[in-house]
Parts: C-alpha cells; sequence; structure tokens
C-alpha cells in the first residue's frame, strides 16, 4: 500500500477513474478541485486498486476525498511541502493530524448535503431568480470578498476572475427583489462525474431575513438539475444553525461531516 503523486491531471485521472466515479459526492472537492491542482496524489492497495485521492490548491492546503484512515496515516509530504492547512472527512483528517506529529487545531467544522427531492421555499420569497451577465461581475466580486470575510478566508484577493468564469458560463445566478435590485446570489460548479456543487451563496446583511437564499438557492439547485447533474451537493458550516436549517428545508440530506485544521509552522 502506498501514496503516488504527480502534477498531471491526466495522470491522476487515468489512475484514480474508478474511485472518483465510484463515489463522487465523497471526492466532490477533489473532482472540482483536480485540474488546476498544484499536486495529486492516491493511495493504491497491494491489488492495485485505488481507495483514496487528495487534490492540493494552493500549495500546501490539500483537500482530502474518500479515503480509508489507514491511507491517512500512512500520508507523508516531503519536507518543506508539509500542509500549512487540510479539509476532509473528519476521521481522515484527524488520523492524518494526529499521525504528523505537528501541533494542529480545528478551523472548521463542516457537513456535506446531497439534494434529495428539490423543495422549494414555502412561503416563495418575493422577486426572482436569474442569471447574472457581465455587468454583474463587479457586484458579485465585492460580494464574494465579502462572503470570504463572512466564513474566516482571505478577503483580499481578487474574486474578478473566479467570478466572471462563473458567470460566463452561466453558473452563477442573482435573486434580483421586485424592483429589480439583486439582493442574493449562489453559484454552482461545473458538473463533473454527474455532480455539481452549490457555492458561494451570499445575501449581504442589510437584506437578510426575507429568503433570498432560499430562493437562489433553490433555482441554482433546480439549473444544475436541469444542465445534467445527477447529485447536487453543498456544504455547511457546522457553526450556522440558520444555514443548516435552510438547506434541509430545500431538500438536502446529510452525507458526511468534515474537518479543517491549521497546522503550526514546522520547525526545522
Amino acid at each position: 500500500m502506498t501514496w503516488h503523486f504527480t502534477e498531471d491531471s491526466a495522470a491522476f485521472r487515468t489512475a484514480a477513474a474508478e474511485h472518483l466515479a465510484a463515489d463522487p459526492a465523497r471526492n466532490t472537492a477533489v473532482l472540482t478541485l483536480m485540474d488546476r491542482a498544484d499536486r495529486l496524489g492516491w493511495w493504491a492497495e497491494p491489488d492495485g486498486r485505488v481507495t483514496g485521492v487528495l487534490a492540493e490548491s494552493p500549495p500546501r492546503v490539500p483537500a482530502f476525498g474518500a479515503m480509508p484512515v489507514e491511507a491517512a496515516r500512512a500520508l507523508v509530504f516531503p519536507a518543506g511541502t508539509e500542509p500549512t492547512e487540510l479539509r476532509g472527512e473528519t476521521a481522515a483528517v484527524e488520523a492524518y493530524a494526529e499521525a504528523s506529529g505537528r501541533p494542529w487545531r480545528p478551523t472548521v467544522r463542516m457537513r456535506l448535503f446531497r439534494l434529495g427531492r428539490l423543495i422549494p421555499p414555502d412561503p416563495a420569497p418575493a422577486g426572482r431568480a436569474r442569471v447574472a451577465d457581465a455587468a454583474d461581475v463587479p457586484l458579485a466580486a465585492a460580494w464574494a470578498r465579502d462572503f470570504a470575510r463572512d466564513i474566516g478566508e482571505d478577503p483580499e484577493q481578487d474574486f474578478t476572475g473566479p467570478v466572471g468564469e462563473r458567470i460566463s458560463e452561466g453558473r452563477l445566478l442573482l435573486w434580483e427583489s421586485p424592483d429589480d435590485r439583486p439582493v442574493s446570489m449562489a453559484a454552482v460548479s461545473r458538473t463533473i462525474e454527474g455532480q455539481a456543487r452549490v457555492h458561494l451563496v451570499y445575501t449581504p446583511p442589510a437584506d437578510r431575513g426575507r429568503g433570498h437564499a432560499a430562493g437562489v438557492t433553490a433555482a441554482v439547485g433546480r439549473a444544475a438539475l436541469d444542465s445534467g447533474a445527477g447529485q447536487v451537493l453543498l456544504f455547511t458550516d457546522l457553526g450556522n444553525p440558520t444555514s443548516n436549517a435552510l438547506y434541509r428545508r430545500l431538500g438536502y440530506r446529510p452525507v458526511t461531516d468534515h474537518l479543517g485544521v491549521a497546522f503550526a509552522p514546522v520547525t526545522v
């Protein structure tokens, strides 16, 4: 049993294709990162079967896909490239963190949800959903910065490119109030191995509490289904009971819990 690493996404796809396709929900983070990852890894059993995967992007921030805890315990990064942060299913992340011998602390506890039967919000919020266009890029980028700040991530990065890509591909929706004012947004990833993941669900503070997030989340989930996604997924912060309750009302059901951790710097 051993880990293998590559920077070549095509080689990774070839090696891990069966494992990725077997459970695209649990491998969602790796599937959505693999084409721009700095490093990709897979864990092979003695008979050659791949039973674990990871994708590292940005540098030194791996995301675990589905993997056995034995693979997580056996994972060793080359000296000088040890992760500064890590996210993945709770059991695997804890197994790696404890085996690493490095001081670590939890940063976020998340839950992966999968959409069952979509249940439109009732009562329906006032307004309507529409697909964002190029003129919406500045607003969506500003909201993306606010979203990053709200969840404790770096708000200083330039979100124009990532938001612009989603908008150009029709993957970002806005909810507009009856007077045509944008009041909420949600995006969805590309559909890979039949799964798509909803993200960037954001409503400015002044417009919260009116059901806008429910409206746009239902709309973007419906759009993903209509475009051919067999599974629509999303992550929630377990520390946010409001969003967890909202997604359950819309028909999302828990899949597995995830953990994010940060490590103390490696001392030489």
